[in-house]
C-alpha cells in the first residue's frame, strides 16, 4: 500500500463591494494611468504601469515603495468585459507562475469584485499577497467613491 500526499497550492481569494457600475470597475483594471493612484499596496505611494490590454498583451507595473521599487510583469490571458479578467503575475516573490482572475458581478448600483490569486509558491507568499491585494482594493474602492 502506498501513501499519497496531497499538494495544496496556496490561493488568495478576496471579495469586495465597489461603489461603481461593473463597467467602470472593470475599466479601472485596464487604465495604466489611473492605476498609478490605486495599485499601491502598503507604503507604496505611486505606481508606473505600462499595459497592452488585449489577450496576449503584456503589462509591466513598477510600485515605488519608501525604500525599494517592486516590479511585476504578466500577460493578459482573458479579457471578457465587463465580467472577467485574467492575467499571469510574475514578481520576485512569485517566480512567474501565478495567475490572477478577477470577476465582476452586478450588485445594483455597485459591483462585487472577486479576486483570486492562484498558484502562489508558499503559504507565506500567499499571506503577503493577500495583504497587498487587500490594500490595493481598499485604495481602488476609495478612488471609485471619489
Amino acid at each position: 500500500m502506498t501513501a499519497e500526499t496531497a499538494t495544496t497550492v496556496p490561493t488568495v481569494r478576496i471579495s469586495r463591494l465597489m461603489p461603481a457600475p461593473r463597467e467602470d470597475v472593470f475599466a479601472a483594471w485596464l487604465d495604466g494611468e489611473g492605476m498609478r493612484h490605486w495599485m499601491c499596496p502598503g507604503d507604496v505611494k505611486e505606481t508606473d504601469a505600462e499595459i497592452d490590454p488585449r489577450v496576449g498583451g503584456r503589462f509591466r507595473i513598477v510600485m515605488h515603495g519608501a525604500e525599494n521599487d517592486y516590479e511585476m510583469t504578466g500577460e493578459y490571458v482573458e479579457i471578457d468585459a465587463p465580467r472577467r479578467l485574467a492575467f499571469t503575475w510574475a514578481s520576485h516573490a512569485t517566480a512567474g507562475g501565478s495567475l490572477v482572475i478577477i470577476e465582476f458581478h452586478d450588485r445594483g448600483e455597485e459591483t462585487e469584485l472577486v479576486l483570486t490569486h492562484d498558484r502562489l509558491p508558499s503559504a507565506e507568499i500567499a499571506e503577503q499577497h493577500e495583504a497587498g491585494w487587500t490594500s490595493i482594493l481598499e485604495k481602488l474602492t476609495a478612488r471609485l467613491a471619489a
